[in-house]
């Protein structure tokens, strides 16, 4: 009676999720509020358009956004264009994340630091950068590497205050307990002092790689014949705003990729503290 039983409830019993489609689903299914939401925002943006007759100088429907896009992306033109602008953003922050890490655990290990190269630090950052671009495009020229300098000067200090934080804010306990076992100054910052400010240094690089790509833009703005800003300002003069909003999507849409791989390449490093 029971093998007449078995075969029936092994067909009843539903089957287990294969684990790779549960991976696949699992982010999709948490992104969903937030497409829902830009859904939302699109079709009523669309909709005002059309129903309350908006100049399309002011504000130009998604609609002509997407062909203005579109246009953009199969002639080659933005592409063309991005390739450089993404040299220059990811250049300034590879050179501001590995100043910022430098500088910064030199500043929290050692006390001269602090006192000598911190307040400086900070009156620079005071100074809008703005006003320093021109100043740096006279300096270093009109090429790339003005804009790579405009970009890590701009996504410096998140890093820079992040690492900071971060080493000073290590457990007290942990620190006595390495000195207690006579470790050396170097073994300390590696085995508990870096382990610790992990976190807040994935912060400041969060932050850092969404300012680099606005140093890139205002570098570009300042002084450029090549590049997402630069293409920018040309739409602009020609007044083809559709292309203007084409160029903001593909700004934004690189900005939410660098985050999106930052945050998984620390949910990887930092598996203890997701």
């Amino acid at each position: 009676m029971e093998n007449k039983i078995a075969p029936v409830a092994s067909l009843v019993t539903p089957r287990p999720r294969p684990a790779s489609i549960s991976r696949l689903w699992k982010p999709i299914a948490k992104q969903a509020p937030a497409l829902l939401f830009a859904l939302c925002v699109v079709a009523y943006w669309e909709l005002h358009i059309r129903l309350f007759e908006v100049d399309a100088l002011l504000l130009p429907p998604p609609s002509a956004v997407a062909q203005a896009f579109w246009s953009g992306m199969t002639s080659g033109l933005f592409m063309e264009h991005f390739q450089i602008t993404l040299f220059r953003a990811l250049s300034g922050f590879l050179l501001a994340a590995t100043l910022g890490i430098a500088i910064g655990t030199l500043i929290s290990q050692f006390r001269f630091f602090e006192t000598t190269i911190y307040p400086w630090i900070i009156a620079l950052q005071t100074v809008p950068k703005i006003a320093v671009a021109p100043l740096i495009l006279v300096w270093f020229g009109y090429g790339s590497t003005s804009k790579i300098i405009t970009a890590a000067m701009i996504s410096l200090f998140p890093v820079l205050v992040n690492t900071i934080v971060g080493l000073k804010s290590c457990d007290q306990g942990k620190l006595d307990l390495m000195k207690s076992l006579g470790a050396s100054r170097w073994t300390t910052f590696r085995m508990v002092q870096l382990p610790s400010a992990l976190p807040y240094i994935f912060a400041g690089l969060n932050v850092a790689v969404v300012f680099s790509i606005l140093g890139a833009i205002v570098g570009e703005f300042i002084g450029s014949q090549e590049g997402i800003g630069y293409l920018i300002l040309d739409a602009n003069f020609q007044l083809n705003i559709p292309r203007v909003f084409a160029l903001l999507v593909l700004l934004a849409a690189f900005g939410m990729a660098c985050f999106v791989l930052l945050q998984t390449a620390r949910n990887r490093l930092l598996f203890w503290n997701k």
